[in-house]
Parts: structure tokens; C-alpha cells; sequence
């Protein structure tokens, strides 16, 4: 028997959810149009090559598409891959662009958290070569205006730095041909206990338990500014030169985090390791933290990261024939996420959501006015006012003001006999059920007028 439903990992948005979907795009594009940038697309699938080795362990989660006997397929998994190959592709040096757009994951699918195997990536990045820090330091910040914008709670953005972290593996006595595999292990630690991430590192990856204890002392440690300035005092990193650039760079950047006022929810953490093989510059992530004397009937889901991002200088450069590196550096909104919170937050408060924007009914209180209605409602429409007839020819009074009622339109247009002959419309305010006449000639300016009071 065939089950009508959804596949696995996706879901359908119902108008309710769409509405709530389109306010939290519409915060997000002017704030990345904001900061200056523009946007493109790119195709929902690339050719499998164009992924191939850029995802380190999360690889296994490409989706392939069947081989159809030409090009060799898969769809997207981010959208940083696809754009590094369009800089590649165009030979474009900087460019600062936003892209929002779906991309796919064979990963186990969490729905109440948010994950999902079909999703929506916003996506801002800054490629070219700059000094160093200050692109960084603005991605950082669009983050913070976003999730500030967006009210979702208090969240906290952690930063940490790949050069750090390989600095950091090679005084701990990581061999080199082990760092990315431990990296994708010390990424574990926001979702388990140091004791499993160590038995996975000891067990699964074979280091020595020694190693893993030093990794151990470093990565418990997280600060800001003063957290830089202490590691440089550090016998043996300050003695790395990938550590060195690393954390120096640190250092500038929360000079710069300072003066754009976001230090507050700024966390230098060293434990912070994001599992992906391109990046080789500071690594950011933002989490949502969960207030901890919530209310029972409030409880909200735990969410976790909401936004993630980096440095990718060496991507561009996979896919230039003759190996020309741009510089690049972006951040990624996981807009799922931020959905399931803000849908439990709509439910859990009751408040109506409109999911149209219609600002006013036509309507009669006589019969065999249906022509009238329909002649308003074009005049209406002509004037660039949203507006809406009940398709029936002689709808009861009180059926067209409940329609009202349900999908929230503010205002009603009456028109009856005695108003064609004088030449006006009673106005009718929905919520507050008063009326008043208006002349026909000024109908638009006063439905203008009204809707921006409201």
C-alpha cells in the first residue's frame, strides 16, 4: 500500500510557517544588504568531482545522483563548495556575496532540532585579499546582528583558529597525518563529555593517551583577549609558528570585535574544532544558550548551533587550473534551526500569525451588487491596494466580516445602493467595528493612510 508522506528528513511548510519563514529571510537579506552585499545562484546539483575531498569525514552524506549515463552527479551539501568553483570558474578575485538557497545531507535526520536533510543555507562571504582580521571581524558581526535581530536569546559566538589547533596538535605530539581526524573528534566535544571524545581519539584513532591528555588541558581553556595574550606566554605554542600567526591574528581580532561592539558575546574557545576540511583560518560558531530557570510550560527546544564559519583561503585554489588562491572568509545561518524555535515560540504564545496580506475586503450588505464589487475591487487592485472578493454572488454581510475576522484583513469596503448613488464607501475598521463614509475619489489615499498606521 502506497503511503502518501513526505520523504525522510523533509517537510512541507504550511502558510503559517511560511509567513514566519519570510519575516526571518527578510531580516536576514537586509542585514547582509547592510553590510554591501550582493547576491547569486548557482545549480542545486554539481558535477560528484566538484565535491569530491572537500568534506572530510561528512563526505558519506553527499547525495549522489544516478548515474544517467552522462555527467556524473551530486546534489549540493553548502553552498561554500559551489561558490569557491563559480570564483574558479569566473576567474573573480573579490566579490562579497550572499546566496540563500537549499542544499542536501544524508545525514540522520533530527526533525524537532531542526535537522533536516533538505534545508536552507544563508550564506555571506568576503573573498579577496584584504588585510587581515577586518573581513573576519564583520562576518562575526553580521552574525551578531542577525541573531540579535531575530530574538531568539541570549547565544554566545565561539571563535578559535585552525592554526591554533594544528599549533596546538603538534606540542601535544599529534602526528601530522592525524590532525584532521582528531580535529573532526575534538569537534564532538559541544555534544559529549571529554571522557568519550578522548576513548574515541585513544580507541578509534589510535593516538596515545598521553597526547590526548594535553589536548585535554587545552581545549577546557576559553576567554577573549586576555585568553590570546596568555597562550602566547605559552612555552611550547608560542614556540609554533602556525600557532604564533594564529593567535596573534586572535588578538587583532577582538581589537576589531571591540570596536564593533559585539565582545560580549564573544568566546575564545579552544575546544572549538568545526569538522570541515577546508578551513585554515579562524573558525567561528554561534550557539543559542538555554536559559536555565525556564519556566516547565516554556521548556524550548534545545537547539544548539544556529550559524557557523571560517576562513577558506585555499579553496578557490582546489579548482584554478593554475592553482590561484583567493582569499575567502563567510558565515552560514542554519535557518532551520532558527525556524523550530521561533514556530514553538508562535504556538507556545498564542499570537495570531496573518499569513496573507490583504488589506481590505469588498464587500456588499444588498443583493445583485456583484458587478459593483468586482468593478471596486479592479480599481482597488489598479491602485496597487491589496485587495479581496468573496467569490459568491450574494454572500451574507456577516460571512464576508467573519472572512475578515479569520484571516485578520483590517478593513471592509461596503458598498450598498444608497452609497453608489452618493458616490462613497463605508469604511468599515474590523477590530474596532466602526464605519464611516468615504468619498470614492479618496478610498485608496484613506486604505493608504490606515495601513500604515496599523
Amino acid at each position: 500500500m502506497f503511503v502518501l508522506k513526505t520523504p525522510k528528513g523533509t517537510r512541507d511548510y504550511n502558510p503559517k510557517q511560511m509567513a514566519i519563514r519570510e519575516s526571518v529571510f527578510n531580516t536576514i537579506i537586509s542585514c547582509f544588504k547592510r553590510h554591501g552585499a550582493e547576491t547569486i545562484d548557482t545549480p542545486v546539483f554539481e558535477l560528484k568531482e566538484t565535491l569530491t575531498g572537500k568534506y572530510g569525514e561528512d563526505s558519506k552524506l553527499i547525495y549522489d545522483l544516478k548515474d544517467q549515463g552522462g555527467e556524473l552527479l551530486s546534489l549540493r551539501y553548502d553552498l561554500t563548495v559551489p561558490f569557491a568553483r563559480y570564483l574558479a570558474m569566473n576567474k573573480i578575485s573579490n566579490i562579497k556575496r550572499y546566496h540563500i538557497a537549499k542544499v542536501y545531507r544524508r545525514d540522520n535526520p533530527a526533525m524537532t532540532k531542526g535537522r533536516y536533510r533538505e534545508f536552507y543555507q544563508c550564506d555571506f562571504d568576503i573573498a579577496g585579499q584584504y588585510d587581515s582580521m577586518i573581513p573576519d571581524a564583520e562576518c562575526i558581526k553580521v552574525v551578531h546582528e542577525i541573531l540579535a535581530e531575530l530574538q531568539l536569546g541570549d547565544f554566545h559566538i565561539k571563535v578559535n583558529d585552525r592554526r591554533i589547533l594544528d599549533g596546538m596538535f603538534a606540542v601535544c605530539g599529534v602526528p601530522d597525518d592525524k590532525f584532521r581526524a582528531i580535529c573532526s573528534t575534538v569537534d564532538k566535544l559541544d555534544k559529549a563529555s571529554w571522557e568519550e571524545v578522548k576513548n574515541e581519539m585513544v580507541g578509534e584513532k589510535g593516538l596515545a593517551p598521553e597526547a590526548a591528555d594535553r589536548i585535554g588541558e587545552y581545549v577546557r581553556m576559553h576567554g577573549g583577549f586576555d585568553l590570546a595574550e596568555k597562550l602566547l606566554q605559552d612555552p611550547q605554542l608560542s614556540q609554533n609558528k602556525h600557532a604564533l600567526e594564529g593567535l596573534t591574528d586572535m588578538k587583532d581580532l577582538f581589537k576589531y570585535l571591540e570596536l564593533f561592539k559585539v565582545t560580549d558575546k564573544v568566546i575564545f574557545d579552544l575546544s572549538l574544532a568545526r569538522g570541515l576540511d577546508y578551513y585554515t583560518g579562524v573558525i567561528y560558531e554561534a550557539v543559542l544558550i538555554q536559559p536555565q530557570n525556564v519556566h516547565p510550560s516554556e521548556e524550548l527546544v534545545s537547539v544548539g548551533s544556529v550559524a557557523g564559519g571560517g576562513r577558506y583561503d585555499g579553496l578557490v585554489g582546489m579548482f584554478d587550473p593554475k592553482g590561484r588562491k583567493v582569499p575567502c572568509v563567510g558565515v552560514s545561518v542554519g535557518i532551520e534551526r532558527v525556524f523550530s524555535i521561533l514556530e514553538q515560540k508562535a504556538e507556545a504564545s498564542e499570537e495570531k500569525i496573518r499569513t496573507t496580506e490583504t488589506q481590505v475586503l469588498v464587500a456588499s450588505a444588498q443583493k445583485n451588487l456583484l458587478e459593483e464589487r468586482l468593478k471596486l475591487t479592479s480599481e482597488l487592485w489598479d491602485a496597487g491596494i491589496k485587495a479581496e472578493v468573496l467569490y459568491k454572488k450574494n454572500p451574507k454581510l456577516l460571512s464576508q466580516f467573519q472572512h475578515c475576522e479569520e484571516t485578520g484583513i483590517p478593513l471592509v469596503a461596503i458598498i450598498g445602493e444608497q452609497e453608489l448613488k452618493e458616490g462613497v464607501v463605508k469604511l468599515r475598521n474590523v477590530a474596532t467595528r466602526e464605519e464611516v463614509d468615504v468619498s470614492r475619489v479618496t478610498l485608496v489615499e484613506e486604505i493608504k493612510k490606515r495601513s500604515i498606521q496599523s
